[in-house]
């Protein structure tokens, strides 16, 4: 099945509540928990594509001496995760930034430790937004990119949607599906792994659905 590109930008206030509203408290916490056992206990951490800033918040609340850049490319995104990091008590670890992941406005070597979930198969160059994020970090630093894998078959997208989002509208049921569309492959990102600056780095399968860019300290 050819990668369908789905909106770069998820900036309607429709889209946007109704992804907050989806249930991503059993994933993010394992994200959370995976760059936590790469490493990650202090420093400065950049995650790119920050959605409504569940996981670092979550990051945060656990590592006391990690302090977060957390950017997106939607400005209705960035509302809902201003709401969620003042709840949490968390403004001054946190800093929400518009930004766009294939023109970082960093210096190399700028993070200590950099996160991504669920947004590369939402850049129409995400080539380039990976390049970027091998740029910003610094060598040593702890990294986990996460994203779907892309199914063989539209049939194969549909089975992951009903078991995984039964319970969501037909309108979340329906972003999802159109980022397995939107998705990449195992080895599609394996061969852009080779085209990046991340010494260290590995690809690997995380879940069923799930790839990862990790690097560990």
């Amino acid at each position: 099945m050819n990668r369908i590109v789905e909106p770069e930008v998820m900036d309607t206030q429709e889209a946007a509540e109704a992804y907050d509203a989806m249930e991503h408290g059993e994933v993010d916490a394992a994200f959370v928990e995976r760059v936590i056992a790469l490493g990650a206990n202090r420093g400065h951490f950049l995650d790119i594509g920050t959605g409504p800033a569940q996981i670092p918040i979550l990051l945060a609340q656990h590592c006391p001496d990690i302090y977060i850049t957390a950017i997106d490319l939607s400005e209705e995104m960035l509302k809902i995760a201003k709401r969620h990091v003042v709840d949490a008590c968390l403004t001054d670890r946190i800093t929400l930034e518009h930004v766009d992941a294939k023109m970082l406005p960093y210096p190399d070597n700028t993070f200590d430790g950099l996160i991504s979930n669920s947004i590369v198969h939402h850049i129409h160059d995400a080539m380039r937004a990976l390049q970027e994020m091998g740029r910003v970090v610094r060598s040593e630093g702890v990294i986990l990119i996460r994203d779907l894998i892309r199914p063989e078959t539209p049939a194969a997208a549909q089975a992951f949607v009903d078991r995984y989002a039964a319970s969501d509208t037909p309108y979340q049921q329906k972003l999802y599906y159109d980022s397995f569309l939107a998705a990449f492959t195992l080895s599609e990102v394996n061969e852009m792994l080779t085209q990046m600056e991340m010494p260290g780095a590995v690809v690997i399968q995380s879940t069923e659905r799930h790839w990862s860019i990790e690097r560990a300290v």
